[in-house]
This record gives C-alpha cells, sequence and structure tokens, in this order.
C-alpha cells in the first residue's frame, strides 16, 4: 500500500496539481511563496517517486519459510511468484531510469547553459561600447553593465560568477533616466537572487520525467513569478510607473538563450499586474504552509507506515 500511495503522490504532484496551481491568480499577489511552494511541489513529486521505488524493492525482501527475508532471486521468485516479481523489477528499474535521467538533466543543463552564457558573455565584452560612448549618469555606478550599439530596446542578464547587465543604446535613447534605473534595477534583482538556478531545478525537473506525466506548466509559471519578483523590486527602487513604461519600451526585444530578460510574451501580464491589486501577506503565508504540508504530510502519513513494516520484516 505504501508503494501505490507514493506512486499516486508522485503521479498527482507531477501532473494535475502543477496544471491546477498553473490556472491559479492568487500567485500573481505572492509570487516568492508561490515559488517556494511550486518547488516543495517539485521535490515532493521526485521524493514520492523515489520513495515508490524503494517501497516496491522492499517488497522483494519478503519473509520467506523461515520467517527471514529472502535473500536470492530464485527464493524471491518462489515466495511472489514469477509475474508479481516480474512486475516489482520493472517498476523499480523505472524509478532507477528516472533518477538517472534526473542527474543527467541536471547535469546536461547546467553545462549547456553555462556555456551558453559563457560564450554570450564573451561576445558582449568584446562588442561592448559604454567606454567610447556617453550612457546616462544612473549607468556610470552599474557595475558589470555592458552597452550594444542595437537601435532595438532590449535588457537582460547573464547570470553567474562573472555576471553582465546587458542594456542596447534603443534603451538608453528611449528611456528616461527613472526609467533605466527600473529596468537595471529588475535586472540586478535577478542576479541578486540568482533565480538563474530556480529555472534550472524546474527544466531539470522536466526533463526528467516521463512525458505522460509531466507538465510544463510548473516551468512557464515559475519563469513568470521569477519576473514578477524582480518586477516588485524595481516598482520599490523606481516606482510602477516607470518600470510600466520600461517594459512596453523592452517588450519585442530578442533575448539570447540562457539570459533573463525585462520584456518577453508575459509583459502584458505583468503590466495589468503593476496596476491591480498589491500583494497579499495572507496568501504568502497559506502558502508557505502549504508548502510545508507539501512536504511533510506526504512524508508522515506514507514514510512511517513503510519504515515500520521494514523494521518488522528485518526484524523478523
Amino acid at each position: 500500500m505504501s508503494a501505490l500511495a507514493f506512486t499516486i503522490v508522485a503521479l498527482l504532484l507531477s501532473g494535475p496539481v502543477p496544471a491546477m496551481l498553473a490556472r491559479a491568480t492568487w500567485p500573481m499577489r505572492a509570487p516568492r511563496a508561490a515559488i517556494v511552494l511550486w518547488q516543495s511541489i517539485a521535490l515532493a513529486a521526485v521524493l514520492s517517486a523515489f520513495s515508490a521505488g524503494i517501497a516496491i524493492a522492499s517488497r522483494l525482501f519478503v519473509p520467506g519459510a523461515d520467517g527471514r527475508p529472502t535473500a536470492t532471486i530464485t527464493s524471491e521468485i518462489d515466495a511472489l511468484g514469477w509475474p508479481l516479481w516480474a512486475g516489482l523489477v520493472t517498476v523499480f528499474a523505472v524509478t532507477l531510469v528516472i533518477g538517472a535521467r534526473l542527474t543527467y538533466a541536471v547535469i546536461q543543463v547546467a553545462i549547456a547553459t553555462r556555456r551558453r552564457r559563457a560564450h554570450h558573455r564573451m561576445m558582449v565584452d568584446l562588442l561592448d561600447m559604454s567606454h567610447g560612448s556617453n550612457p546616462p549618469k544612473v549607468c556610470i555606478k552599474a557595475s558589470g553593465l555592458r552597452i550594444l550599439d542595437v537601435k532595438q530596446p532590449l535588457a537582460y542578464c547573464l547570470p553567474g560568477v562573472r555576471s553582465r547587465v546587458v542594456v542596447s543604446e534603443g534603451t538608453l535613447k528611449s528611456l528616461s533616466d527613472s526609467e533605466i534605473a527600473a529596468i537595471l534595477t529588475h535586472e540586478r534583482a535577478h542576479l541578486r537572487a540568482r533565480h538563474d538556478l530556480v529555472l534550472e531545478m524546474f527544466t531539470a525537473v522536466h526533463a526528467a520525467f516521463p512525458r505522460f506525466v509531466r507538465s510544463g506548466s510548473a516551468l512557464d509559471a515559475v519563469r513568470l513569478l521569477i519576473e514578477m519578483l524582480a518586477d516588485d523590486a524595481a516598482v520599490r527602487a523606481a516606482g510602477p510607473t516607470p518600470l510600466a513604461r520600461a517594459l512596453v519600451a523592452c517588450a519585442s526585444g530578442r533575448t539570447p538563450s540562457g539570459a533573463l530578460a525585462a520584456g518577453g510574451p508575459t509583459t502584458l501580464l505583468r503590466l495589468r499586474r503593476l496596476g491591480g491589486q498589491p500583494n497579499s501577506r495572507a496568501l504568502a503565508a497559506t502558502a508557505y504552509l502549504a508548502a510545508a504540508a507539501v512536504l511533510v504530510v506526504p512524508t508522515l502519513a506514507l514514510a512511517v507506515p513503510w519504515l515500520t513494516e521494514l523494521h518488522r520484516l528485518f526484524a523478523a
């Protein structure tokens, strides 16, 4: 029963639950807490999948005729029967495959993303024209800022140890000082909070789970939420109106892979949020409690009986 319960929880947390949460509107009023809830759901899904495999594997050590756990393949087949033994081994193998896929996905995403960023960082360093131009005063003290000779307004950041904030000449010419300050604060918020690491985790989890159970809702929702968090930092520094104007100006700017941009396809939704209701502490507190419950309640409800049974089995 523990194996079945863990499997059901893993399937729910990797598909239906993310799809339902992605349709909710309350996360816009508590983006930080909503991200924590998303992280708890992803972690609980992974732990439940592994726990299901471990619980199934423990079934292979059923008591033999002498009351001791079976220790060989032939004794396991004799105790369980060939069909059940084959089914348990298959499910356990699938769990190991998911674990291997998750490990591979984490490594692959990390290497590929950092390789792209390093190449792009080298390019913007070569093409930087901040020393030859006369940037606004708000840009003079900005460390790691690179200015590109591009007429289209764009702004993005390249996270990492040697981070960069990249803006175009079009951005500096079309925006006022307060709007430039808002857009720079937005990008620095991404770098300071290392939002890129949050995205990497969800990208890896999304790649690890099989297509028929995983949901792309989590990755898309977290992308939107981290932009909202950066928007909140910009609003505190420059106010909502300068940020809104800057977002509109940079909405159509193209962003390289691996970067975090101020504009993009979610701009309209974020603009509506700037003019809507403020963040809610009550919603945030509820989301934090839900995040804790997602991790703690299934663990206590499912793991404790399984561990008790496992202890009884090996104590026989």
